[in-house]
């Protein structure tokens, strides 16, 4: 489905970003991984090739907030390659703090890396894109843009400012042949669940708030976002699809679960 695309996934090492990296290379892509440290990125790339040597894959370790940093190294990848068909903004930060208990400065973290590392990716692959005629970029949200849970107050606003980007960005690229989209997962199996805090247990009593009634696995994410970035969607702009095991449904399906009982 990706035969000889070549893609960029940020915070690629592990979780969500991992498996999309993972999915992609199975579907033929050559994929630039990028991560937060060295070590993080060589690990990865070596459990990548232990899996399959024949892949594709590489690594960098940009610092995303500094726009000069992620610019220059989109710059290698596009004289290594000559092309990038496709970028995926997956790397964030995860936030629980009430709002009487933030700083103007941890604030601003979150939204530095959540939301503006994003667009320091965005506008030089952009430039890319229009030179050769097209790409996909895929942003990666969350439920919590869509339905902010209580006491995360800097992490959903992030969110809501990616669906935002995501649409204006689908909008102003689209006459170059770019479509701009964005998965909003949900409960997620990943690190960034221990790291903000929540235990096995959690993260189930979590999952029953969705229809499912489970927590999703990142290769569930990474279908949608193998679906959003091939051909198979190529009528799709602008789109932020809710990857959450039915929480919209949740509430109108408790009565099916009792019943099931």
């Amino acid at each position: 489905m990706l035969k000889d695309k070549v893609a960029v996934v940020t915070g690629g090492t592990r979780g969500i970003g991992y498996a999309i990296v993972e999915k992609f290379l199975k579907n033929g892509a050559k994929v630039v991984l990028f991560g937060s440290r060295q070590e993080t990125v060589e690990k990865a790339i070596a459990a990548l090739k232990e899996e399959n040597p024949e892949w594709e894959v590489s690594g960098a370790w940009p610092k995303l907030t500094d726009a000069k940093a992620v610019a220059d190294e989109m710059a290698k990848i596009k004289e290594k390659y000559g092309r990038i068909d496709i970028l995926v903004n997956n790397a964030g930060v995860s936030d629980s703090t009430p709002i009487g208990k933030y700083t103007a400065e941890h604030f601003s973290d979150v939204m530095d890396l959540n939301v503006n590392a994003m667009m320091n990716g965005i506008i030089p692959v952009v430039e890319i894109m229009k030179e050769q005629g097209g790409g996909v970029i895929l942003n990666v949200a969350s439920f919590g843009g869509l339905m902010p849970p209580m006491y995360r107050s800097a992490y959903c606003t992030s969110k809501y400012g990616i669906n935002g980007l995501t649409r204006m960005a689908a909008s102003e690229f689209a006459p170059f042949g770019i479509r701009v989209n964005a998965v909003a997962p949900g409960s997620i199996n990943t690190a960034m669940q221990a790291a903000a805090g929540r235990t096995e247990e959690d993260v189930k009593r979590v999952a029953k708030n969705f229809a499912l009634h489970r927590a999703g696995e990142p290769e569930e994410v990474a279908n949608v976002a193998l679906f959003l970035t091939s051909d198979m969607s190529s009528y799709i702009d602008g789109v932020v699809l809710e990857c959450s095991g039915g929480k919209f449904l949740a509430q109108d399906c408790d009565t099916a679960w009792q019943q099931r009982r």
